[in-house]
């Protein structure tokens, strides 16, 4: 049993469900009816797939044209069977090699729209049957296929390569191998759930379709998901991509030729550990015991919120119990009921806001910023620096101290270092990314900057001393951007010169992870400026939205009036674990009064005293003297180890700050039972920030509903499961959202009035804000 328990253990590997969904990762899909080989069928021209003999190897390439990327579009399966069909009917080809022509691209999956166009979960279901028959046929093929794997290989195109007899795969940083449909909350719907499992064993395998996470080769050679690796070669006659893709494919025809020929065995030698494992998996008590441990690890993670991952657990658990067949059919059953599911649809809607916030609507900056400058070496301007420099962009930290520069520097190398620890940067590597990084203490180069992003204290007259002082010694074209959270833009241009040169950036903490940019402009703001903002902004690595200036912007106005509220709730509950518990229960990645403690509680008071100046009513709620008196007794949140909970070096598990439960009681407001369920609770914060972002469109500070929900997701942590508060409404309905409102407003007040916006489209249930 002590053998049982280690296997069991190393089943749990730590499982979270990435919402970070890249751009270019696609579903998917494949399959179609295939025909049998014509000669009209070869003269046929042929845009996605290329054919190609070498004595008695087909090399199949895959090129979807006018893309970066290969995706299983309708077209591409189309031919891809065609061209199948002709291979295993020439008797002259003995092998076939399938790659990709795109350079960093295999296949990246399937087109997402073809899901969406189906109305019923009959017609997923029969999408799914129709990809899971094409690869039955490749698996079952009498004449061997290779996959030479070059870049992304994911969703459709991994379930691709498994169906195949071998598969090469170059040791290129690109080169990742994954399952991500768990993050737009459907699993793999063409054998992967069945395939996986029994190459890398169950255990692995959940632990690749469950996160969603990217694998690269030399991981996925450890697992045995990939049989050999090839290494890139470097410039020659030609570019190192050509030479790479050309030597791949070389490999792959001798690895073709030499399984046909049976000189290269399919069987493969296990390692210990994995003969282990399989012999364990034999007893049904341990196989119980991990898909039970697993599940718990599932539920305690997601609170049950999404149902994809259960339903993959179920999959797999089908297929290993009751054989491929039932474990083929389960799969495309719930294939098609997960992607009829709200939560695939409000994912699937950010997957597509993502793609749309990382194209520049603005258009091409007359001048490239090649050069930058960030004031300030604190949290944010070296994070700043950091994914700045990554990029290869040269920059400049510039501090008033040389402790401050001593720090960022420092918080810098740790960032970069840890991912040399995470084996995904070299040490060769993180040294030359650092070289792009010049400290220093005065203005030197500045007149050779293109782009200076200023990110000192949260201070007008400090951000209008530093803004005279920039615009002293930078040159004409230099723009100047301010990285704020809720200083108007306007008000820090006012001392400028050149007022269409001066924008927002704001960043969102810890920089190098948080994915959103929030640019700002505006009246005076040229689309020069917000071209050349937006187009350092994509280099970096962000998502982007464009706001207008405004108090607060559009992020931090939506979330001071669900600040207020929780303020409220402590006011009556008295309890932050109670606050944290219901507002993660609902689907926040982060409880509301941890919030508060990672924001800063002396920075949430300044917030909400700021904006509560400005708005008046509508950013009422709970007393902000609560904050100011934690202020006062130095509890600050996380960064002073005391706020609403304690902090201590080491120590994970959080309880709640005595001394902040104390200054709570002293403000304590009775609840009304009418409006204190745990459900109303809940509602009471969403539907303050969702009635805050509709207004926010309705004064056009949002261009759009798309951005107010990327913004609000990838910003703020509102549920992805919802969609963002936008695509949340059409799903909710907004009459019924209306109707809790004006319940709320008829006991606290003008606060929970619903704005004009809402109430329209409350009138009129047909009217959508996504579509």
């Amino acid at each position: 049993m002590a053998m049982a328990a280690a296997v069991v253990r190393a089943a749990m590997v730590p499982l979270r469900l990435r919402l970070r969904l890249p751009v270019g990762r696609h579903l998917r899909l494949s399959g179609h009816i295939c025909r049998r080989f014509t000669v009209s069928s070869i003269m046929m021209e042929r845009t996605h797939i290329n054919c190609e003999v070498k004595s008695d190897v087909a090399v199949v390439r895959f090129n979807t044209p006018n893309s970066k990327v290969n995706t299983l579009s309708q077209k591409l399966q189309s031919e891809f069977s065609e061209v199948m069909d002709e291979v295993w009917a020439n008797d002259a080809v003995r092998s076939v090699v399938l790659i990709s022509s795109k350079p960093g691209c295999f296949i990246a999956g399937a087109d997402i729209n073809m899901i969406q166009d189906c109305k019923t979960v009959e017609e997923v279901v029969h999408l799914s049957q129709e990809g899971q028959r094409m690869f039955e046929k490749i698996e079952e093929s009498t004449k061997p296929v290779v996959a030479a794997i070059h870049g992304s290989c994911l969703g459709g195109g991994l379930e691709v390569a498994l169906s195949c007899h071998y598969r090469i795969a170059t040791k290129d940083r690109r080169t990742i191998l994954g399952t991500p449909e768990v993050m737009l909350g459907l699993l793999p719907g063409a054998g992967g759930t069945q395939r996986l499992p029994k190459m890398i064993g169950v255990p692995n395998a959940l632990d690749i379709m469950l996160t969603g996470k990217n694998i690269r080769a030399e991981k996925a050679k450890k697992l045995g998901l990939v049989d050999q690796l090839v290494s890139p070669l470097g410039p020659g006659l030609k570019n190192p991509e050509e030479r790479t893709v050309e030597y791949l494919e070389e490999v792959a025809i001798d690895c073709a030729r030499g399984i046909a020929n049976k000189q290269i065995s399919l069987k493969k030698d296990k390692k210990m550990m994995d003969k282990i494992q399989s012999w364990a998996m034999k007893f049904p008590f341990i196989r119980e015991q991990i898909y039970k441990m697993v599940e718990k690890k599932v539920m305690a993670q997601t609170k049950g919120l999404y149902p994809a991952p259960l339903k993959i657990i179920e999959v797999v658990k089908t297929g290993s119990e009751q054989g491929s067949d039932a474990g083929y059919l389960m799969e495309s059953q719930k294939f098609g009921e997960l992607a009829m599911t709200n939560e695939s649809k409000a994912l699937i809607g950010l997957y597509h806001g993502q793609v749309e916030c990382k194209k520049n609507k603005f258009g091409k900056p007359q001048k490239e910023s090649k050069r930058i400058a960030v004031l300030g070496a604190g949290l944010m301007g070296a994070g700043i620096a950091q994914v700045t420099i990554d990029k290869d962009i040269s920059t400049i930290l510039k501090d008033t101290t040389l402790e401050g520069l001593e720090r960022g520097q420092q918080q810098i190398y740790k960032g970069l270092n840890d991912k040399v620890k995470k084996k995904t940067l070299t040490t060769f590597e993180r040294d030359r990314i650092q070289s792009n990084l010049t400290s220093q203490l005065d203005y030197c180069q500045f007149d050779k900057v293109d782009m200076v992003i200023e990110a000192v204290f949260e201070d007008m007259k400090l951000k209008h001393s530093v803004l005279k002082e920039v615009e002293a010694v930078i040159s004409p074209h230099c723009i100047f951007a301010s990285n704020t959270s809720a200083l108007p833009i306007s008000e820090i241009a006012a001392v400028s010169k050149r007022p269409e040169k001066v924008i927002g950036m704001h960043y969102f903490s810890p920089v190098d992870k948080m994915q959103l940019l929030e640019i700002i402009t505006t009246d005076k703001t040229s689309k020069d400026t917000t071209a050349a903002a937006v187009t350092v902004g994509l280099k970096q690595g962000k998502v982007i939205i464009v706001v207008k200036d405004g108090p607060g912007f559009y992020t931090t106005r939506c979330l001071a009036p669900t600040l207020a509220e929780a303020l409220r709730v402590l006011q009556e509950t008295g309890d932050p674990k109670k606050l944290d518990k219901l507002t993660t229960g609902f689907g926040f990645p982060v409880g509301t009064a941890t919030l508060i403690d990672e924001v800063g509680v002396d920075v949430a008071a300044h917030v909400a005293e700021d904006l509560g100046s400005i708005f008046g009513s509508r950013m009422a709620g709970g007393n902000v003297e609560i904050l100011k008196t934690m202020v006062e007794k130095g509890f600050l949140g996380r960064k002073s180890g005391k706020g609403c909970y304690l902090y201590q070096p080491g120590v994970r598990a959080k309880n709640v700050n005595p001394g902040a439960k104390e200054i709570m009681e002293r403000f304590k407001l009775p609840s009304n039972p009418e409006t204190s369920t745990d459900e109303d609770i809940q509602l009471r914060l969403v539907s303050r920030f969702v009635n805050e972002a509709v207004m926010c469109l309705q004064e056009e500070i949002l261009s759009n509903p798309i951005e107010g929900d990327i913004g609000a997701v990838f910003g703020l942590g509102f549920p992805p499961r919802l969609g963002g508060p936008f695509k949340f409404l059409d799903s909710y309905g907004a009459s019924k959202l209306v109707d809790k409102l004006l319940k709320y407003e008829n006991v606290y007040g003008a606060e929970f009035t619903p704005c004009q916006m809402l109430l329209d489209y409350a009138k009129d249930e047909s009217k959508k804000f996504r579509h």
